[in-house]
């Protein structure tokens, strides 16, 4: 099984006309995901890659029952196609744009809750489920790297997740959902939301945090699992452990203020919840092997 995407979630592309949205819609395509429509104000009438475009969300989820929207639209227009999509009624929008206004994320993820829907992003790669779809930028393609299976993660990174799920896959085991929360100072969805989602999931069996130096996730995916919220095995591998204090690594939500979102207080919060920490993305692997061990008595 999975969470959130699935082969026959309906799914529209907002920006499909763009370069990047044909490019990344054909990639889509080619692996799986159910596309049904795409949406570009002004180009109502119009196919691209053999899909019928609409003016607004609204027509394509009326015409179609769509259930679920990627984002190809610059910063600026983020929040009102985020906004948008969930007024359609869609469960599922991923934002795939870096450099979102913060105040327009709050008020995005508030509409989100509102609607009782999720919102991956901003600056995220997106999400994926092997062998049954992907949204955004994910190489479901790269079978050594997203091989189907019921190890679900969660991660801020992108490049660094494919890095990690090469040595998961190396061990023995397979992806269930890949679920990318972007890496801005605030997402729309946080860990714990996640979590929840894969410990209600029965093909789910553990979780790999892929994190990073700021923020206050991790630490509160550990007080979830420390207060029974999370069950399965859980390793993490958290980018950022030599990063000069002050200074941002890459995301915009990887820096240390004020003494909080330290590598050392992150990987003792998982640690002292019983999840293991890799200190390279090559241990992730044996390391969910041992929590297997331990948990079901066999390791993968």
């Amino acid at each position: 099984m999975a969470i959130l995407l699935y082969s026959d979630t309906k799914v529209i592309v907002q920006g499909i006309t763009g370069k990047e949205g044909m490019f990344w819609t054909e990639r889509m395509l080619e692996n799986k995901t159910n596309i049904v429509a795409g949406v570009t104000p002004g180009k109502e009438g119009q196919t691209a890659l053999g899909l019928p475009v609409y003016n607004t969300v609204s027509a394509a989820a009326h015409k179609h029952g769509a259930e679920a929207s990627v984002v190809f639209v610059p910063p600026r227009l983020t929040k009102d196609a985020a906004f948008e999509a969930l007024d359609a009624g869609l469960k599922l929008v991923v934002l795939l744009a870096d450099g979102v206004p913060v105040q327009d994320c709050m008020e995005i993820r508030s509409f989100a809750k509102e609607k009782n829907a999720v919102v991956l992003g901003p600056n995220t790669a997106g999400m994926a489920t092997p062998g049954q779809g992907m949204l955004g930028f994910v190489p479901v393609w790269l079978e050594d790297v997203y091989k189907p299976g019921k190890i679900g993660f969660i991660t801020k990174s992108g490049s660094l997740t494919n890095e990690v799920a090469s040595h998961v896959v190396a061990a023995g085991f397979g992806i269930s959902s890949s679920v990318g929360l972007g890496g801005d100072p605030v997402p729309c969805t946080r860990t714990v939301e996640v979590l929840k989602m894969f410990e209600a999931d029965p093909d789910t069996e553990g979780v790999v945090i892929v994190g990073e130096i700021g923020g206050s996730m991790e630490e509160e995916a550990a007080e979830l699992v420390q207060g029974g919220g999370f069950t399965k095995p859980l390793v993490a591998y958290i980018a950022g452990c030599s990063a000069p204090p002050g200074k941002s690594m890459g995301h915009a939500g990887a820096i240390v203020t004020m003494g909080k979102g330290t590598y050392l207080g992150k990987a003792r919060a998982i640690t002292e919840a019983g999840g293991l920490v890799a200190k390279r993305p090559s241990e992730a692997g044996e390391l969910l092997k041992k929590k297997f061990f331990e948990h079901y008595g066999r390791e993968n």
